[in-house]
């Protein structure tokens, strides 16, 4: 006899053991995700809901945490779906069932549709950073000329980006005035233009939190408008994007254009980053919704390095795969931030931007074992060579 432990951070070891035993793939990946372990945080619980809950879980073979009025709940996918059955479940815990099945992650989205037609998102897709600002953090003005943007965009296709995103206005911690609309426009516009003659392949987004922008661009051949606003700043922005059927982005952050990137709303209550970006990008996505955006043009960013410090990024890094239980693509941008320095140590944190590329890479194919899926980077190199280990190791 033999007992040999499976590795539970992914279903893959569990799917390769029944695929040696002769199934077929896709029933073995059936099985395998269904005793995948998952874990909930269930709070505003009354007594009756508590009793309750505990009785039937156990009946269920899950496992149940509680204090006063709340339970972290934890089992297989498949005896949680159980859970999730408020046709079976006790009357008393009929709407909590219904907030689990919602909140159980769905499968994940295999495109990614935008005014170019659709993305496929079978592996790792790379998002090079193109920023035509004279202040960026990372490399103002290296690029505002459009003969050198034009040259950076084809290091970065060479690369391996299959999205290049021109952004005209800087996000860095300590700016004290935005850019005029009309500035902007003619930073980015001529930019997409001739991107979108040399790379036909690619897909051009804008980074923009103004409609009259975003028009512009996507009138110039744009695919994708990327709002780290979420559409909070501007919301004829979801109707610039709908008209379109422009692919969007919508970021998490907090405050003003000028506040984001610092710590003056990172707050996040009992500490659960995760749990508050969920909520709050699961708001602005119904909200884009409402305005006539189609889900499936939406891929969402939890927003690394704004309005979150460098411990809440590291959480929110460790809990992100709770952000696929919105059903939609994650990007992530973790690149060359403050907390990737800070993460990768005293050294790392006091380089230069560009000396963080090895750690941003890092964080991306960590980012990838937990969910995402768009890789928004300055070094594509790199990013590329990392996530191609990851999903190697850790399949698709």
């Amino acid at each position: 006899m033999n007992v040999v432990p499976l590795a539970t951070h992914s279903a893959r070891a569990v799917e390769t053991a029944l695929r040696a035993h002769g199934w077929e793939p896709a029933p073995a990946a059936t099985a395998a995700g269904g005793i995948f372990p998952l874990a909930f945080h269930l709070t505003a619980l009354d007594q009756a809901t508590l009793e309750s809950l505990v009785r039937f879980a156990g009946q269920l073979g899950l496992e149940v945490l509680t204090g006063d009025d709340w339970a972290v709940l934890s089992g297989s996918r498949s005896r949680l779906s159980a859970l999730a059955r408020p046709w079976t479940a006790p009357e008393a815990l009929r709407e909590l069932s219904v907030q689990v099945g919602l909140a159980m992650p769905p499968e994940p989205a295999s495109q990614w549709l935008t005014a170019r037609g659709p993305l496929a998102l079978d592996g790792p897709v790379l998002v090079g950073i193109l920023n035509v600002t004279p202040d960026s953090f990372s490399d103002g003005g290296r690029f505002a000329a459009l003969d050198a943007a034009r040259a950076h965009a084809e290091r970065l296709v060479a690369e391996g980006a299959a999205v290049i995103d021109v952004g005209g206005e800087s996000t860095r911690p300590g700016r004290t005035e935005s850019v005029r609309e009309a500035e902007e426009r003619a930073r980015v516009v001529p930019v997409i233009a001739a991107l979108v003659r040399d790379h036909p392949g690619v897909l051009v987004s804008v980074d923009t939190v103004k409609s009259g922008v975003a028009r512009a661009a996507l009138d110039a051949g744009a695919a994708v408008v990327n709002d780290v606003t979420a559409f909070r700043l501007d919301p004829a922005m979801a109707d610039v994007a709908a008209a379109a059927r422009a692919g969007v982005v919508l970021m998490h952050s907090r405050g003003s254009l000028l506040e984001i990137a610092s710590y003056t709303h990172a707050e996040y209550g009992e500490g659960d980053v995760a749990g508050a970006v969920l909520r709050e990008l699961g708001a602005a996505a119904a909200a884009a919704v409402a305005r006539g955006v189609a889900p499936e043009s939406i891929a969402l960013d939890p927003g690394f390095g704004f309005s979150k410090t460098v411990e809440q990024n590291i959480l929110l890094l460790d809990g992100l795969s709770a952000l696929t239980a919105l059903g939609r693509p994650i990007l992530v941008g973790p690149s060359r931030k403050r907390f990737v320095g800070a993460a990768a140590g005293s050294t790392a944190a006091q380089a230069q931007p560009a000396d963080r590329d090895r750690a941003s890479a890092t964080l991306c194919a960590l980012a990838w074992e937990r969910g995402a899926r768009l890789f928004r980077v300055h070094d594509v190199a790199a990013a590329r060579e990392a996530l191609t280990v990851a999903q190697a190791v850790g399949g698709s």
